[in-house]
């Protein structure tokens, strides 16, 4: 389904966070959120997913406003990662099935059993399937989480920061698994990132936020140097390498 953000702004303790923020994202598009620490990334996450109840605009997935939804309603719209991930002596297969809740009337039922089992098998994890995710390395352990998002089969995916901490494998394994679902399950997703060599290599539109606001946004090929400059205060050059283009600061 389409996402439209409309107007949304945050104040925290009187202070601007988001400001008049305005965009779309159509289904099976992948955006990157991109600008200095303290933009606003995570914060846009939290009201696009209803955490943070913003105090202007809408938030429109399809014809319905998320604002106005119950929260088992979002939470079978919007599929949501956070930084910060809980520990769990549950199983692979027991946490990816809670994702299944906000579908769960009275128990679970077999499908509830095959989505995850689907999933599992989707995104590689059967070997894992009954193993401790507390026992699981970094990279494991961010695929399950992103499973567990999938389980509860959203509209949408909002995934903040799910690199920080990965090494260089691993983000581009994470990175090209949601890449992946989103280009052939017809999701849309919104990942906040700071690498924008990662961003330019996965994403196909980038979001720039600055002062409070959206400063651009454009497909891989419409990023320029100037808005690199200009949003991060750093001098850069645009390079291609492979099939890709890189930023290399000078």
């Amino acid at each position: 389904m389409r996402l439209k953000i409309s107007g949304i702004s945050f104040t925290y303790n009187s202070h601007p966070v988001l400001k008049d923020i305005d965009f779309t994202l159509e289904p099976g598009k992948f955006m990157c959120l991109l600008g200095v620490n303290g933009a606003g990334k995570s914060t846009l996450l939290k009201c696009i997913n209803r955490i943070l109840r913003p105090q202007g605009g809408t938030v429109l997935i399809g014809d319905e406003d998320i604002l106005s939804m119950s929260g088992d309603d979002v939470a079978r719209k919007v599929g949501y990662v956070p930084q910060w991930r809980q520990e769990t002596n549950m199983n692979v297969f027991e946490t990816i099935l809670l994702g299944r809740r906000p579908h769960i009337k009275w128990t679970v039922t077999k499908q509830d059993y095959k989505i995850v089992e689907e999933i599992i098998h989707e995104i590689g994890l059967a070997d894992l399937a009954m193993r401790p995710v507390s026992k699981l390395s970094g990279g494991e352990a961010q695929k399950v989480v992103i499973a567990r998002a999938l389980a509860q089969t959203p509209s949408i995916l909002l995934l903040d920061e799910p690199t920080s901490n990965l090494d260089l494998k691993n983000q581009m394994e994470v990175m090209g698994l949601v890449q992946h679902i989103v280009h052939t399950q017809g999701l849309s997703a919104i990942v906040a990132i700071h690498d924008l060599n990662i961003a330019l290599r996965f994403a196909d539109l980038l979001l720039f936020l600055k002062g409070h606001q959206v400063f651009s946004i454009s497909d891989k090929a419409g990023i320029t140097e100037k808005t690199i400059r200009e949003v991060y205060g750093v001098e850069v050059m645009l390079k291609e390498a492979g099939n890709h283009r890189v930023v290399v600061p000078i």
